[in-house]
């Protein structure tokens, strides 16, 4: 009898997991989205951080690989403010660590290794918006405890799978925040700390934009068209001027709540979508799912 009971249960318990998962609605996703826009403390100001988009080009014209600007994007970044924040120099810290072609095997050193749990320690444990995201992922019964959270991040953005020739030559954080080079264009690259630092050191021209979103400070986000080490990319959007830990946040809320859909925020009262993919080639623990990638959707 008692087994009976124990049984009874323990599948009651994961029925509840299963609804627990499903009522998280897109109003408590949009709530919690604007939450983290405002705890977005580390975000560049507008003396911290200077752009210039220069020419906006129709969709139907992103593919001309011209380059329609005279000037690089970044006009003025203030490194010494914000590159000095924890989360900043965590994720530049993990810049320099991965082979842009794929095909090429990733390999890190103990020490590259502990970067990256550096950088899910002062993203997740040490800021307001990675703490809320935390409370949030426990309330709502995805994970027993913020340690559980920060290793199923770590694996399902810095575990390792192939794109090219067998090679594990990727992941999720790589493809994602820095970007690669596969069948001869860039795949990925979204993240405009990266795009600034390649552009600085002459790795990166900067073509034209096609998308500027509706926010008059930062973080706001871009449709780019570019060139990366003689390699184009037809449109890459990033936020830009936000924290790390702010796009780290995003795109794992909207990974673990919507995974390979569309997941719809509000930033400041005005409407935006994530995009995620699954990686769906191989796995991690108990047939989870890594990341294949992450950005803010443009129209």
């Amino acid at each position: 009898m008692k087994l009976i009971l124990l049984l009874s249960l323990g599948v009651s318990l994961l029925a509840q997991g299963r609804r627990t998962r499903q009522t998280i609605s897109d109003s408590e996703i949009k709530d919690l989205s604007e939450l983290l826009y405002e705890l977005d403390i580390n975000k560049a100001s507008s003396s911290e951080l200077v752009i210039d988009p220069q020419i906006l080009v129709p969709d139907s014209e992103t593919n001309t690989q011209k380059d329609l600007s005279s000037r690089p994007l970044f006009k003025y970044v203030d490194e010494a403010s914000l590159f000095s924040k924890p989360t900043f120099s965590a994720l530049l810290a993990l810049l320099d660590n991965y082979q842009k072609q794929t095909g090429q095997a990733e390999n890190f050193s103990s020490a590259q290794l502990a970067e990256q749990d550096k950088f899910l320690q002062e993203t997740i444990s040490n800021t307001g918006i990675g703490r809320e995201l935390s409370t949030f992922m426990l309330r709502k019964g995805l994970y027993g405890s913020q340690s559980e959270l920060i290793q199923d991040l770590k694996m399902m953005w810095f575990g390792l799978y192939t794109r090219s020739k067998g090679k594990m030559d990727s992941s999720g954080f790589e493809h994602t925040f820095l970007g690669e080079i596969k069948g001869g264009k860039v795949s990925g690259f979204h993240n405009w700390i990266r795009f600034y630092q390649q552009e600085k050191n002459g790795e990166l021209n900067y073509y034209s934009h096609s998308f500027d979103g509706p926010w008059t400070s930062y973080p706001d986000i871009l449709g780019m068209q570019f060139n990366w080490d003689g390699y184009f990319k037809q449109v890459g959007s990033a936020f830009v001027g936000s924290s790390p830990e702010f796009d780290f946040a995003l795109y794992s809320l909207c990974y673990i709540t919507r995974p390979g859909k569309r997941c719809r925020l509000s930033l400041g009262g005005k409407a935006l979508s994530i995009q995620t993919y699954t990686w769906d080639n191989s796995s991690y623990g108990d047939g989870k799912k890594f990341i294949g990638s992450a950005y803010p959707a443009t129209p």
